[in-house]
Order: structure tokens, then C-alpha cells, then sequence
């Protein structure tokens, strides 16, 4: 660790309970607890974890420019993009996108909250407040906007698992009330308790939040937001309010383990500065109905005109928990050992095993009772062409090598989408 390494609000908190912390993008961050990555893994798919995310920026777009100023930049059709019969974005609702360079390649993904009236807030990774501000500034030229990096400004608690809104509704004010018509991709209220149209929300003793339906683990759960000087307050609370529901404080290893289970990419790793494309993200571009063409026009998109000129980006199943560490000297080789790609991603999913040819996830009601659950490899791989859903290539690092196979999804059974009434 460099001196000059950031800190969130509850840095003092991981290393007085034992977290084992390291780099993460310029944050000095907790990888995993006492109770190791594994458990943690599995608390999240059982039960519920408790991430520490206040190292994510973000930016507020207001003014009356604002809307058109994304939809130039984000690949997300905001006028298009809000469930099957794709409405437009309103308030209280958020969206997945990027925002792409010249030639296609990804600055950074990001979620677009849509706060009420041309105003916005946007969520992006670590370290990339500035950048995404100063790019959105370049693009504001003569547009009526006011844009704001909030980096360190505020904190930010994830609340993962089956469990979470039990977690939740122990420490927020009229909670059936907040709860209500709250679906996948909602959100409601305002870390700095500013009036908003979707709703405000308070913890118990009056602070205000903003509380978003939304996560990177697959799993039902909440993204909470509030000033940085309220951060560790609420997290001493819902570690407490987790005990009754053996919730455990989780850390980046097993993030990252249950997002690549999950299938969502990792910026700047499983995504990055090649164009956009051929990936298992295609629902961040605003295809049109037979995906002939997008519903805008945006920034980066004429480099993404052409798939076939680009690589191909696919998920892919291992048969054991082993995983090679993606790297230079780490090759995708086909049946004839040839290689044909790289490694993005290797992580192992503890909560998954196969039988009879099939995936199965501890949560899955139609397990059979005897399996054992150790865990498979999973992640991304990045080849010159596409690959067979089903298709077997090897994972070479060195002398070592791992057959995976290619897959559409990874853990089956996730409940990021199950309807609120199921978890309350």
C-alpha cells in the first residue's frame, strides 16, 4: 500500500474486525473478513451481505440540457429504456449503460438515476468521477447544464440477499410504505434530503437516503446512499440489525466472485478500450426492436457499426472450483489446442455445482439433496470469433490448463428481479 492510497468512511471499522484490505482502483479496500470469501459468497446467496461501496463517484447533471447531454454521451436511449414496451425513463427510476470514446471503447459503465425534472445522478466505478465529468463537460458546449463530480462526498452500503429488505425495513421510517410499487431498477429518496418526486426516505432516527433497488451480485438487494459523515452509523446498524439473519460484512472477493456468477462485467477488465460489442451486455445499446440498428444516435456508435470486424466477448462454466489468474501468459486454446483468445475474468462461484450435465445453485428449489456444492470457475473470455453455446476450450496458464465450457448464463436461481411482495 502507497501512502497516498484513498479511504472510505469505514476504513477504521474493516481493520478493527480483521478485514484483510488491499488496492482497489486507488482505494485502500477491504477484500474479505474473518469469515473468508467463500462464506461470505454464500451468505449472499442464503441469506444477505453487507458491502462497504462508498469508493463508487458520482456526478450530478442538472439543467435543462441535461437530457439531451446523455443521451449524446450514454448508450442508454432515455426516451426509450424502461421495460418491455420501453418507456421513457422517469423519475425514480435508474438505467444501465456506458459511456464510450471515439472508437467505441468504454470509458466507464455506469447507472443513470433520474432524480426528477432534468436533474440526474450518476453512479460510476472507482476513481472515475472526474473523468466521466470532464468528458460529459466536453460534450455540454452550448447545452444548459450544470455538471458536479461528488467524488468522496458521499457513502455508500450495499445490502445483498434473499434477506435484505427484512434487513432494511428494521432501520428506515414506514418502510411498507417505501416498499411499495419499488420493482427492479427503482429507487427512492435522496442522500442530501432534497425534495423528489419518486418519494424521500429516512432511517429511523431521520437521515435522509437514497435507497436504490439495485446491486452487483444477481441477488435481491438495495444500493444505499447518504453523506459520508453518516456512513458508519448506518453500517454499526445494519451489521446489528444482520445478526438476527446471520448476515455477514462481505468484501471484494466475493463481489467479484458473485458478479461473474452473476454475468456482469467488471469496467476496465471484462469491458474496456475496444468497441462495445459482441458481449453478453447488449441490452446497455439502444437497439432497435429486431436489432437491425440503434433508436439514437450517440457518441462512439459509429465504431460499433460493424460487429464482425471485432472481436467476441462470452461467458463461460468451469467443472471445478479451480481458476487460472487472466494475464498475459493466460490463452483461450480450442479442440486443437490452438490458441483463439484471452481471459478476461476467472472467478469461482461457491454456490453452484453441476449434476447430469446441468447447473445448479444452492438456491435452486430443484437441487437434488445430495449435492455437494464446491463451487466452478466462471467468468470471461474474449476470442477472434464466436463460440458454440456448449462448445469446451481450454483455460492455459503456463503448463496448467482448465476446461470450461461456453455458457449464456452462470448461476441459475438469482432473485435480483423476484417481485418485492416474495421478500418482505
Amino acid at each position: 500500500m502507497t501512502d497516498n492510497m484513498k479511504r472510505t468512511p469505514l476504513y477504521d471499522w474493516h481493520l478493527s474486525h480483521g478485514a484483510k484490505m488491499g488496492d482497489f482502483g486507488g482505494y485502500e479496500m477491504p477484500l474479505w473478513y474473518t469469515a473468508g470469501p467463500k462464506d461470505e459468497h454464500l451468505s449472499v446467496v442464503s441469506n444477505s451481505g453487507i458491502f462497504d461501496t462508498s469508493h463508487m463517484a458520482a456526478v450530478s447533471v442538472k439543467g435543462a440540457g441535461a437530457f439531451d447531454l446523455l443521451q449524446h454521451c450514454f448508450t442508454k436511449d432515455l426516451s426509450a429504456c424502461i421495460g418491455p414496451a420501453r418507456k421513457q425513463l422517469v423519475a425514480g427510476r435508474c438505467v444501465y449503460g456506458v459511456f464510450l470514446n471515439e472508437t467505441g471503447g468504454v470509458i466507464d459503465d455506469a447507472l443513470v438515476y433520474m432524480n426528477g425534472a432534468d436533474a440526474y445522478t450518476i453512479i460510476v466505478n472507482a476513481g472515475m468521477g472526474q473523468q466521466v465529468s470532464d468528458h460529459l463537460k466536453h460534450h455540454a458546449d452550448g447545452k444548459n447544464v450544470d455538471i458536479l463530480d461528488l467524488t468522496d462526498q458521499l457513502g455508500k452500503i450495499d445490502v445483498q440477499g434473499p434477506v435484505a429488505a427484512k434487513i432494511v425495513s428494521t432501520l428506515i421510517q414506514d418502510p411498507e410504505t417505501v416498499f411499495e410499487k419499488m420493482p427492479y431498477f427503482s429507487f427512492k429518496g435522496d442522500f442530501f434530503g432534497d425534495p423528489v418526486e419518486a418519494g424521500e426516505v429516512r432511517l429511523t432516527d431521520g437521515t435522509p437516503i437514497l435507497l436504490s433497488r439495485t446491486g452487483y451480485t444477481g441477488e435481491f438487494g438495495f444500493e444505499i446512499f447518504l453523506k459520508a459523515e453518516q456512513t458508519v452509523a448506518l453500517w454499526e446498524k445494519l451489521i446489528e440489525a444482520g445478526k438476527a439473519f446471520e448476515v455477514l460484512p462481505c468484501g471484494l472477493a466475493s463481489r467479484d466472485s458473485l458478479r461473474a456468477g452473476a454475468v456482469l462485467p467488471l469496467s476496465h477488465q471484462d469491458i474496456g478500450n475496444w468497441p462495445f460489442i459482441n458481449n453478453p451486455w447488449p441490452f446497455a445499446l439502444p437497439y432497435n426492436e429486431d436489432s437491425s440498428g440503434f433508436t439514437k444516435p450517440f457518441f462512439g456508435a459509429a465504431s460499433l457499426a460493424d460487429p464482425d470486424k471485432h472481436e467476441v466477448t462470452q461467458a463461460f462454466v468451469g467443472f471445478d472450483p479451480r481458476k487460472v489468474i487472466p494475464g498475459e501468459d493466460v490463452v483461450v486454446l480450442d479442440d486443437a489446442l490452438t490458441p483463439i483468445g484471452t481471459v478476461l475474468t476467472c472467478a469461482t462461484d461457491m454456490a453452484i455445482a453441476r449434476h447430469e450435465g446441468r447447473i445448479f445453485s444452492i438456491a435452486s428449489e430443484d437441487r437434488p439433496t445430495d449435492l455437494k456444492f464446491r463451487g466452478l470457475c466462471c467468468g470471461f473470455v474474449k476470442t477472434s470469433s464466436r463460440l458454440a453455446t456448449g462448445q469446451i476450450v481450454m483455460l492455459q496458464a503456463g503448463k496448467r490448463q482448465l476446461k470450461v465450457e461456453i455458457v449464456e448464463d452462470v448461476r441459475p436461481a438469482r432473485t435480483a428481479r423476484r417481485a418485492m411482495a416474495k421478500m418482505i
